[in-house]
């Protein structure tokens, strides 16, 4: 291994040894990100942050004035190129110096003015689309033709025209854009009565302390091997729900209506189209995760029944799907050897890669350790310009691990993108994004089972068949759902809070299978959902971890002409369209095979897992 800056602070990790959350400047700088790469200091900051002022002026003035000929239209685009990557860094430097302590004021009144002054850049690029739709596609065509600087653009107007049936009059466009916000009432609403006003009864935990409820300590509590202590914070947190069906249930008919509305005002045929048409996906992608999930409920079924006999249950009841079949090793793993851990892992894609991922653990791309305010959770982010960032919160375990590896994935992605895309292609889409985070976590997975111990390898089959459970399994059920709910609407049919919970509980039962007892609290269960409130985007995460099940398989099976496809992959951004990206791959998402192959490992594992437990 080859991570010399690193170990040379290794034993600095001692700073962790009182058990208390250390400050942020108690902490060695070898385990703390450097954002000088963005700007040295925060002076230069303020001086690039004045100087977009005046940028966002000049990008108004070409205002009405795009296709007064090709050259005008090139300078703009390399105007917003600068002022985009500008302000990218801006943007990043402020949240990200926010985030190291959110008690901060000073960096958080940073990251409000950054954010003030990102909206005010999208505001001054609103005239951009409507005049490119405007000119339509045989006056576009004609300017990228006479430039040969042009050329390279065609994607991106073409990815701008394709929408252009869909967009209205300017009048109605304003109108429609005016509306948004009342739009987003009922997601508001949902949002504040169940992060603020919905209170949660006590529970008991495993030593009989009282224990407020809430949706944070639900999960912990739900893991309990008590199960006692699981029964009741499911009882308690379903039954608080109840109280509000009829309200949530309004709350999310509104929502639905209000998808509805916007897809019929853009004449798209159904919801659902008008939901995937900003990706290029056809609905038909979308159909097939819920069918191919539905042909293969019987493996869901089995690994209900693995629980129910691992757990010595005679009944398994919807409570009882979180606790883990086997605890997760106790031995803390030190930073330096997570890193060795990802390294290993992922040494099937080759040295290009493994360089990079080298540089960024040892040039200080990552914030390690929690500190006092620093913001929970882990992310991977950055601009265009400099290299990407990763903010871990790590506690040395296994988990932590795969979060290294999941975040240090985006990080790549990002920085293989960057690095072979012009900018107008250098990000990648949404529906690509947690596909090489997620790969990055199978190999580091089937590294992981060909080295562990018994014990070891039990918790990991486990961790795995439960991300297939909830990333799949329950997220198909959810786009079901969503399908369900929007073509009843689509009919002008009734949400009522009985018709969303008998739907709800059917499709826990479907699901789930004749060995769980579905408790007829789940029934409640659609409305702690915030995702609903974005219609017909959780397929995503069942499209990206198949997609990320089959590179993965391909990678490990296959040879060099296979890790240079996937090389290629990284680099494409949005270059061209998500589905074609992916078929380049060598992963072909209009067909139900990447999900039907996830699934079948799916049943492997959990062969084995029982094989292991000797049930």
């Amino acid at each position: 291994m080859n991570f010399p800056f690193i170990f040379a602070e290794a034993m600095s990790e001692d700073f962790l040894s009182s058990g208390k959350v250390p400050l942020r400047k108690d902490l060695p700088d070898t385990f703390t990100w450097n954002l000088a790469a963005i700007f040295p200091d925060d002076g230069s900051w303020e001086e690039s942050f004045k100087q977009l002022g005046e940028d966002l002026k000049h990008l108004g003035n070409f205002n009405g004035r795009l296709f007064e000929s090709p050259e005008t239209l090139l300078e703009f685009l390399r105007t917003e190129e600068k002022t985009s990557e500008k302000m990218g860094k801006v943007y990043a430097y402020a949240v990200m110096k926010s985030h190291e302590d959110t008690s901060d004021a000073r960096y958080q009144a940073m990251s409000e003015r950054a954010g003030s002054l990102y909206a005010a850049f999208g505001a001054s690029l609103s005239f951009f689309r409507p005049e490119v739709l405007e000119a339509g596609s045989e006056e576009v065509g004609k300017v990228l033709d006479s430039l040969p600087e042009l050329g390279m653009y065609r994607h991106f107007f073409d990815d701008i025209l394709r929408t252009g049936e869909h967009v209205l009059s300017p009048a109605e466009e304003m109108i429609l854009a005016k509306s948004e916000e009342v739009a987003r009432t009922a997601e508001n609403a949902f949002s504040l009565l169940t992060n603020a006003d919905l209170t949660f009864p006590e529970v008991l935990d495993e030593s009989g302390r009282p224990t407020e409820l809430s949706e944070e300590r639900y999960y912990l509590l739900s893991r309990s091997r008590d199960r006692r202590v699981r029964k009741e914070a499911f009882e308690g947190l379903y039954s608080t729900y109840e109280k509000y069906r009829n309200t949530l249930s309004a709350l999310y008919s509104g929502s639905v209506r209000s998808d509805l509305f916007y897809a019929g005002a853009r004449k798209y045929a159904s919801s659902l189209e008008a939901s995937l048409h900003g990706d290029n996906i056809p609905p038909a992608v979308y159909r097939n995760v819920v069918e191919t999930v539905n042909a293969n409920l019987d493996a869901l079924h089995g690994y209900m029944k693995l629980r129910k006999k691992a757990l010595g249950l005679g009944e398994l009841h919807m409570y009882d799907l979180n606790v883990p079949l086997a605890e997760e090793p106790d031995a803390s793993i030190p930073y330096s050897r997570a890193m060795e851990m990802v390294e290993e892992g992922l040494a099937p894609l080759g040295e290009e890669y493994l360089n990079v991922l080298r540089e960024g653990f040892s040039s200080r791309w990552v914030d390690v350790y929690e500190n006092q305010g620093k913001r929970k959770g882990a992310y991977s982010w950055g601009s265009y310009g400099t290299h990407p960032y990763v903010l871990l919160n790590y506690n040395g375990t296994l988990r932590d691990v795969f979060t290294i590896a999941h975040e240090m994935g985006h990080s790549l992605h990002t920085w293989f993108s960057h690095r072979n895309q012009p900018q107008v292609y250098a990000d990648y889409t949404i529906f690509l994004a947690e596909v090489a985070s997620t790969t990055n976590e199978a190999l580091l997975l089937e590294s992981m089972l060909e080295r562990a111990e018994k014990d070891e390898k039990i918790f990991l089959l486990n961790h795995y068949l439960d991300q297939v459970r909830t990333t799949v399994y329950r997220q198909a059920m959810f786009a079901e759902f969503e399908m369900e709910t929007h073509a009843l609407s689509e009919k002008g049919e009734a949400l009522t809070a009985d018709r969303l919970c008998g739907m709800w509980k059917e499709l826990n039962i479907r699901f789930h299978g004749s060995d769980m007892t579905v408790d007829d609290g789940i029934s409640v269960e659609w409305g702690r959902i915030p995702h609903f409130y974005s219609a017909f985007y959780v397929y995503k995460y069942v499209t990206g971890f198949s997609a990320a099940a089959c590179l993965s398989r391909l990678i490990r099976e296959g040879g060099e002409e296979e890790r240079k496809s996937y090389m290629r992959f990284l680099s494409r951004g949005s270059s061209a369209y998500s589905l074609e990206i992916l078929g380049e791959a060598g992963v072909d998402m209009t067909s139900p095979e990447p999900l039907e192959q996830t699934l079948l490992n799916f049943r492997e594992k959990m062969a084995l897992l029982a094989e292991l437990l000797g049930v």
